[in-house]
């Protein structure tokens, strides 16, 4: 019974924390659609992720230099066949490293799922507001 309830808390851990290579985006997306109903603006603190909710509050980590950053899920890529688990807007990419370096190692921590949703009918911007109204409960 022990074994069990250590191998259930290891599952938990793990499917709360990953790893893996990010890179940012921006360029073409500026102003359009993603996926999840959000208009696009590489100025916010998003990413793109095939693996949460829209919505997830994720704080990602450089590996290199332990800085970290939060950020919001609203939009998926085709990102998986380059190796890549996550794409962050430009803006959350330049709080964790340089645009130069394009590809990092990160360790991914999903900080809430409580305002998680299927999708934003009528094009809302993603603002200031928005991503404070995402991430207010964890200050």
């Amino acid at each position: 019974m022990r074994y069990f309830l250590i191998g259930i808390i290891l599952m938990f851990l793990t499917a709360c924390v990953s790893t893996g290579t990010a890179s940012w985006y921006g360029q073409g997306f500026e102003g359009k659609l993603t996926a999840s109903g959000y208009v696009y603006d590489s100025n916010q603190l998003t990413c793109a992720s095939n693996d949460y909710p829209f919505g997830t509050v994720l704080k990602v980590t450089n590996n290199e230099n332990g800085k970290s950053v939060l950020v919001v899920v609203t939009d998926r890529g085709g990102f998986d066949e380059y190796g890549r688990v996550i794409d962050l807007s430009r803006a959350a990419f330049l709080k964790i490293s340089t645009l130069g370096h394009g590809l990092i190692d990160v360790k991914i921590e999903v900080m809430s799922d409580k305002n998680t949703f299927r999708y934003k009918h009528g094009s809302p911007r993603f603002t200031d507001k928005e991503y404070k109204k995402y991430i207010k409960d964890l200050n």
